[in-house]
């Protein structure tokens, strides 16, 4: 399958953060604020407002020491720009004060911050810090399930299925793969069988009308 999907994706955009990674934008920090900054967020719009960011700050200390309506403009077409902002300046204060200025390494460490869920902690280790890590989004929740590789009612409970199962080498490649794949070939309404280079593995569970 992901042979298969490596070919099928080559030419198509990047998930948001594996496509911010591959600009620059790869210490745990960038990717943990990135990640925060994406939540509920298009992957266009979280790039063009992450960038817009970092060309002002890129460090705990730097994003510190920006005013908070100075962070909120800059946050500007993002969902939440008001409550990210505040996450994001007091999660910037915190890893200088309680850290040292390293963001922390681990998922229980990194959902101490307000505003990091097990989504945002699993980007952070997986492709800030290279560490295995699931990150499931609505995307891979509903692609494993259809699938039929784990049978689950929500993300949370995706995750655990899939932690079980899931070889770890694919661990971080499984979100690298799914979130495009879930955009233009394998969608929540009326997926593109009929052009899947995975329908022949697929169980198709739960599809009814697909194109």
């Amino acid at each position: 399958m992901f042979r298969r999907l490596r070919i099928a994706l080559a030419g198509r955009p990047k998930a948001a953060m594996f496509d911010l990674r591959d600009r620059g934008y790869r210490s745990p920090f960038e990717q943990l604020v990135a990640s925060l900054i994406s939540a509920r967020t298009r992957d266009e719009t979280t790039l063009a407002v992450s960038e817009r960011l970092f060309a002002e700050a890129r460090t705990p200390a730097a994003m510190a020491a920006l005013p908070e309506e100075r962070l909120v403009a800059l946050l500007n077409g993002a969902t939440f720009p008001e409550p990210k902002a505040r996450d994001i300046l007091a999660l910037s204060r915190r890893i200088l004060a309680e850290h040292g200025g390293t963001v922390p390494d681990t998922p229980d460490a990194l959902m101490a911050f307000h505003g990091v869920g097990p989504k945002i902690a699993a980007l952070t280790l997986a492709v800030g810090f290279g560490i295995p890590a699931l990150a499931v989004d609505i995307h891979v929740h509903r692609i494993t399930n259809r699938w039929g590789y784990v049978a689950t009612r929500t993300p949370e409970r995706t995750m655990a299925a899939l932690l079980a199962v899931l070889p770890r080498h694919y661990w971080v490649e499984i979100n690298e793969r799914l979130v495009p794949f879930g955009k233009w070939v394998c969608t929540g309404e009326r997926p593109r069988c009929s052009a899947c280079p995975l329908l022949s593995m697929c169980a198709r569970v739960g599809v009814t009308q697909s194109r």
